[in-house]
């Protein structure tokens, strides 16, 4: 087997090396990233719903897993690998590639597995051998599928075993889906039920902003009708405006704030009139210009976050800049202060992963400030540190 892709490979499995390449993930990287360290672990898997059914999967699979020489993992929704269990041996055999707790195989850090795979598709996953993105894996196969809240149908993890040729077989996939369906009944049974939906009070808005050039927004008129538009770019950066300044602006706050040369009141009484329009006179109002209904958006969800010191969901809900392509002042304004504020959060971290996040994306791959913060934490051992220090070595050539 060559450091190439496999002929014949299966479309989702190509995706996912594609994915995997894309992310930077190195053919020849031994083991799986570190995400957390023990007293972070422990912390984050007494937290975890999924602790509630460890002892449950335990008993049911990693029996039998132990029986066959394989090994039993169980996720969270980043990749992250809270309890790992199997016999010594093979334990020993799992830590060479780094198949250990605290590590994360999302696969745009690990590359093509059944765990990543699982959680990057939604469904469940069988990875054998060669079809692995890495070449130290290839001994290895694996069966995974997500485990998911029973209430909210969002997912909590992934279930996963892994071993040798012993589980390529149909039975295997058909033992961690019955264990996962089983898990989630349990949970049904501990979990406290959801809130009661509240009582529809009127018109709601949400606005998705993040890494969208135009916005979308979503109305909700509190009776059960629910419409979903793609705005404009200008309208987009009106209704961005408004909802960061719930109180309202007057027609030349707002000009100020969308024209980065003087736009005439006449153009913006136009494009608020189109606006108007298409929403609704019971949700835009004038004098001052203002939304009438409440707002929630991604990147207020964000802030919030940040607000709180959640980092870590905060970079979850990043999706990218603001309307990435305005030139709206009052918008490159909300635009760069959100991307500053999660930005210098990152740097103060010390969390490579989220650190890591954020130099995998469009927006922060030619971070240099990032990646050297990135060295300083990252140990010289971790398989990431050699992918650190390449990144640099490129922005230096392309900045020299």
């Amino acid at each position: 087997m060559t450091d190439t892709e496999p002929t014949q490979m299966r479309a989702e499995v190509a995706a996912s090396w594609e994915r995997s390449a894309a992310a930077g993930v190195d053919i020849t990287q031994l083991e799986a990233p570190i995400a957390l360290e023990t007293p972070d672990l422990r912390g984050l898997r007494q937290a975890h719903p999924l602790a509630r059914v460890f002892p449950l999967l335990d008993d049911v699979l990693g029996n039998e897993v132990r029986d066959c020489g394989a090994v039993m993992a169980l996720a969270d929704h980043e990749g992250t690998l809270l309890w790992v269990c199997g016999t010594p041996e093979k334990l020993r055999q799992a830590e060479r590639i780094g198949f250990v707790e605290g590590s994360n195989w999302d696969e745009r850090l690990a590359g093509t597995n059944a765990p990543g795979l699982a959680l990057a598709t939604g469904r469940d996953a069988f990875i054998t051998r060669d079809e692995h993105f890495r070449s130290s894996v290839r001994s290895w196969s694996c069966a995974a599928t997500p485990i998911h809240d029973p209430a909210t149908s969002q997912v909590l993890g992934v279930l996963d075993v892994t071993g040798g040729d012993a589980i390529v077989v149909p039975q295997t996939m058909a033992m961690v889906r019955a264990a996962a369906r089983l898990a989630e009944a349990e949970l049904a049974r501990l979990l406290p039920p959801p809130p009661a939906p509240e009582r529809a009070t009127g018109l709601r808005l949400v606005l998705e902003l993040l890494g969208h050039n135009e916005a979308l927004i979503t109305i909700d008129n509190g009776q059960g009708k629910v419409s979903r538009l793609r705005l404009s770019r200008r309208h987009s950066e009106i209704l961005a405006l408004l909802a960061a300044y719930p109180a309202g602006l007057s027609g030349d706050e707002l000009a100020v704030m969308l024209y980065e040369e003087d736009g005439g009141t006449s153009t913006l009484r136009a494009e608020l009139n189109r606006l108007r329009g298409l929403l609704g006179d019971e949700i835009l109002a004038s004098r001052p210009y203002r939304l009438t209904a409440p707002v929630a958006g991604d990147w207020l969800a964000v802030e919030a976050q940040l607000a709180a010191g959640d980092l870590r969901s905060a970079m979850r809900g990043y999706g990218g800049p603001i309307l990435p392509r305005s030139s709206a002042p009052g918008v490159v304004r909300l635009r760069d202060g959100l991307a500053a504020s999660l930005r210098q959060g990152l740097l103060r971290s010390r969390m490579p992963e989220l650190m890591s996040a954020w130099t995998r994306s469009g927006w922060g791959r030619d971070d240099y400030d990032m990646w050297l913060a990135q060295r300083a934490v990252v140990p010289p051992t971790s398989p990431m540190f050699a992918l650190v220090e390449g990144q640099l070595a490129r922005l230096d050539r392309d900045l020299a």
